[in-house]
């Protein structure tokens, strides 16, 4: 029997999962984040080397059965990464073929049906990447604002506290949102919660993104209009992928990754409604497994097999050792 080993490297979580040559998942391992970005290329190789252990022995089988191996590194965008990244998969002395890729590709395997297409990852920030059928690849930065790149969950409470900003300055009308953060932070008042904002009192991080979907599914205006503008900045990445990859014309699949899609249509009609007037044909799927199911996907094509062949079971007995 032959093993295949997947591997999520987050900047937050990180996991491995192996499967075998059925599609039947054997073994799972979990640790904090890898990405080099955060703990630096050595925190990588321990990660890397942690949650590989922990999947190989709980499959009871070692290293060495491993016949292909596929990682999704998040901090992994460009090319001057991609022989650190290596050097740091080598110290786990697989003796089977591996592939490096960013990890929102994954997700995109996990995803699309016959592993191609377009994946919007609204996170704690946003990214996007495709590839076409012959792997050609189109990316944004992943790089955030600075970039011009908005739609993640940070963004989402950052659009939210501009509103309060203006609905206190008399720039813009009245919000729920007020309120709501208020209640959320002990804040008195406007006053107050601006203030203490400024000064590292209050602290209005990424989390606070589902207080802003459920003030606009109570009816604030401008909590939806908040969400609404980060659905067409999540537009506007994928778009930005579809030309690089040419699909305005094609049937493809996009892959949406994240919990905050959970939202649904205050987020999704904005975005759909402005990809589709570039690319008519494009169709939306929810990401229904963990993005590691991609990594095993990859890591079985590097072994030649065909993994989409098993992809079904794979995702259906991948939760059953999985706990994220």
């Amino acid at each position: 029997m032959n093993y295949y080993l997947g591997i999520d490297i987050g900047a937050t979580k990180s996991h491995a999962l192996i499967a075998d040559e059925t599609g039947q998942a054997v073994g799972f391992g979990t640790a904090g984040p890898g990405n080099h970005e955060v703990v630096g290329y050595d925190g990588l190789i321990a990660v890397l080397n942690d949650i590989t252990t922990q999947a190989v022995a709980r499959a009871g089988i070692s290293r060495a059965d491993i016949a292909g191996a596929g990682f999704g590194v998040a901090g992994y965008d460009w090319p001057s990464e991609r022989e650190p990244t290596l050097e740091a998969i080598a110290t786990l002395g697989l003796a089977c073929p591996v592939e490096a890729v960013n990890d929102t590709v994954i997700g995109l395997l996990a995803g699309a049906s016959e592993g191609w297409g377009i994946a919007v990852v609204m996170g704690t920030g946003e990214n996007c990447w495709g590839w076409d059928q012959d792997r050609r690849t189109g990316h944004v930065t992943g790089n955030g604002g600075y970039f011009g790149e908005f739609g993640g969950s940070g963004t989402v409470v950052m659009r939210a506290v501009q509103a309060v900003s203006k609905a206190w300055s008399l720039r813009g009308p009245q919000t729920a949102l007020t309120e709501a953060f208020c209640r959320k932070t002990g804040a008195k008042d406007a006053d107050d919660l601006l203030e203490g904002i400024v000064l590292e009192r209050y602290h209005l991080h990424a989390g606070y993104a589902p207080l802003v979907f459920q003030t606009a599914h109570a009816g604030d205006e401008v909590a939806k209009k908040a969400i609404a503008w980060a659905g067409e900045q999540l537009a506007d990445l994928a778009i930005g992928v579809i030309h690089q990859l040419n699909f305005e014309d094609r049937e493809f699949e996009i892959v949406l990754t994240g919990s905050l899609y959970e939202g649904g249509s205050l987020i999704l009609d904005p975005m759909k409604n402005a990809i589709w007037q570039v690319a008519p044909r494009a169709k939306f799927v929810r990401l229904n497994a963990p993005p590691v199911v991609g990594g095993v996907l990859l890591g079985m094509e590097m072994g030649g097999v065909n993994g989409y062949a098993v992809r079904e079971r794979l995702i259906e007995t991948t939760p059953r050792i999985v706990k994220i």
